[in-house]
């Protein structure tokens, strides 16, 4: 928990037992509702909502490949009702977001950042990634909030043009929720001149077209789609994948993890 004036900001911080010195972070802002009360009752943490968020449970395998990875909660100030997001385009929570970076700094050191969103937590990551300067390097949204829902219109061009780091766009081909079809990623992807990681095939899927255990929340791909992320990102660096990958063409390199382009085919 990061103390801030009239309100604090907590984050789950995961990395390995043994591991004591990292280079590599992702900050994950997960899906609906953005708040998840974070915190630690008699010893156990609790995290309400979002433990079944696709980047949430994904994490560990960011964690596999060396990541720290920091779960940011909403502002206690948020933890009820909407998280609008027209909070989340503001100044005030830029800085709330860079408070934690600052936090973990001291105890982690300097680190390579790395935002990641899922679903309307992508948002999130919009946002406070062209807030965040200097220190986010890239954005991987995913599941991407690109149609008006219950709230807000969710992501526009318009949002990307003060975005000054790399974005990777991840999703499924077959995603079902209705306020991130696959079609509106794949046209702000070619909008913002940004590679396009599709995803396809799923194992035990169970829930509504929106909920996390469907192809919205990659169900039975999460491995596959967290380190072709990572081969994508940080393992070839998305700065290069762009003139390569131009204008949402669909990943397809055998350097990646897999064929990212029939990623789960096989």
């Amino acid at each position: 928990m990061v103390p801030l004036e009239g309100h604090t900001i907590s984050a789950l911080v995961t990395r390995k037992p043994d591991a004591t010195k990292f280079t590599h972070a992702v900050a994950i802002f997960p899906g609906s509702p953005g708040h998840g009360n974070l915190r630690v009752e008699d010893g156990e943490i609790k995290y309400d909502n979002q433990r079944g968020n696709f980047l949430v449970r994904a994490r560990r395998y960011f964690v596999e490949e060396g990541f720290l990875t920091v779960v940011i909660d909403a502002p206690s100030d948020y933890q009820t009702g909407l998280f609008p997001y027209s909070f989340r385009a503001s100044a005030r929570y830029g800085e709330d977001v860079k408070a934690v970076l600052n936090a973990v700094a001291k105890r982690f050191g300097t680190l390579d950042w790395t935002f990641a969103g899922h679903s309307e937590g992508t948002v999130s990551a919009t946002y406070a990634g062209r807030m965040a300067s200097p220190y986010v390097m890239r954005i991987v949204l995913a599941s991407s909030l690109t149609r008006l829902n219950y709230q807000e219109p969710g992501l526009s061009i318009s949002d990307f043009k003060q975005v000054n780091v790399p974005v990777l766009w991840v999703h499924h081909k077959n995603d079902p929720c209705r306020w991130t079809p696959y079609s509106y990623a794949k046209d702000l992807a070619q909008a913002t001149y940004s590679p396009l990681l599709t995803v396809y095939g799923s194992k035990n899927g169970r829930g509504g077209a929106c909920k996390p255990f469907t192809e919205h929340g990659f169900v039975g791909m999460e491995e596959k789609t967290v380190k072709a992320i990572v081969a994508a990102t940080v393992k070839r660096r998305i700065i290069t994948m762009r003139r390569q990958f131009c204008c949402g063409n669909e990943l397809n390199d055998n350097a990646l993890v897999g064929l990212v382009q029939t990623l789960g085919r096989g």
